[in-house]
């Protein structure tokens, strides 16, 4: 199935698919809201069949937008926007150590018929200015498939130290608070997905249970509001992720199916790591996202017929 890319330069870039679908809005123009940790985001994401699987400044997180790369605790700043934790305190409005991420540009932007490459070039400055690490990031649109009712995004991150000390890479739970690892790339669903199925290959558990847990992949499905169908999500480690020997730090799933939909590929759930001066990180990432209400079969075939 082709695709048909928009560029408002400044603004967003915009994916629709052949059947007339806006399926991913990729925005960059800087956020007003400063306390919100202003970052790129993608929103809104949808399937092909039209239904919308991203939220936006929910009421219970104004910071929470799509999907955006976040970093809830790095060297006492806080790039994932909101409040912060604090133990023994609970979360504070420290509005000084909310940080945001600055978009400086597009080093490679490729089109074909179905497939979208884009490399992005960005800046983490603390809230005082001070340029702390300098990302390149990779995003791709393919594997647009009518038939299956799904298609496929990828976000790579490449992040490097600009300090002359190391970075800290940590969480509310490495803070203090039990089972709150979020951090890493983060997802947040409209209100239809609160209270829908999440699932791991080989596991029954739900999104307690999964809560913390490590596995190749997660999926969150849910019957939507309005009209009579079904989404599902389908969030991917490529495989290096998860090989202690390549990865900086290992990967756990920060999940959540209520009181509110989000799931985050938290690569500092139980413990801080480091990032020494002048050095870098990688991780990449897959989102399927798909109409209907998949089971662990379905998602396994799919995933297999996708390559890295």
């Amino acid at each position: 199935m082709s695709i048909r890319v928009s560029h408002v330069h400044g603004e967003h870039i915009a994916v629709e698919a052949a059947n007339g679908t806006e399926i991913l809005r990729y925005v960059y123009r800087p956020d007003p809201e400063a306390f919100e940790a202003q970052k790129p985001y993608a929103h809104p994401v949808r399937t092909l069949g039209g239904r919308t699987v991203t939220g936006y400044r929910p009421n219970d997180h104004r910071w929470h937008k799509g999907l955006q790369m976040t970093a809830s605790h790095l060297s006492g700043q806080n790039f994932w926007g909101g409040n912060c934790y604090v133990h023994g305190q609970g979360y504070l409005s420290l509005p000084e150590r909310v940080g945001s991420m600055r978009h400086d540009g597009f080093t490679a932007f490729a089109v074909s018929e179905a497939r979208l490459d884009v490399t992005e070039t960005l800046t983490w400055v603390e809230n005082g200015g001070e340029e702390w690490a300098r990302e390149e990031r990779g995003l791709a649109v393919h594997s647009v498939d009518e038939a299956a009712g799904s298609w496929a995004l990828d976000w790579s991150i490449r992040l490097t130290n600009l300090r002359a000390e190391p970075l800290a890479f940590g969480s509310p739970t490495t803070a203090g608070r039990e089972m709150a690892g979020y951090t890493g790339l983060q997802w947040r669903g409209p209100r239809d997905f609160t209270g829908g199925a999440v699932f791991a290959p080989d596991t029954d558990g739900d999104a307690d249970k999964l809560m913390g847990s490590q596995s190749p992949w997660l999926a969150f499905t849910t019957e939507h509001d309005d009209v009579d169908a079904h989404s599902t999500l389908v969030f991917a480690h490529a495989p290096e992720n998860l090989d202690a020997g390549t990865a900086i730090h290992e990967s756990h799933w920060f999940v959540r199916s209520q009181p509110f939909p989000t799931v985050a590929f938290s690569w500092a759930f139980f413990e801080e790591f480091e990032l020494p001066p002048g050095e870098s990180f990688e991780y990449r990432y897959r989102l399927v996202v798909a109409d209907g209400a998949w089971d662990e079969e379905r998602v396994s075939s799919c995933l297999e017929g996708l390559s890295w």
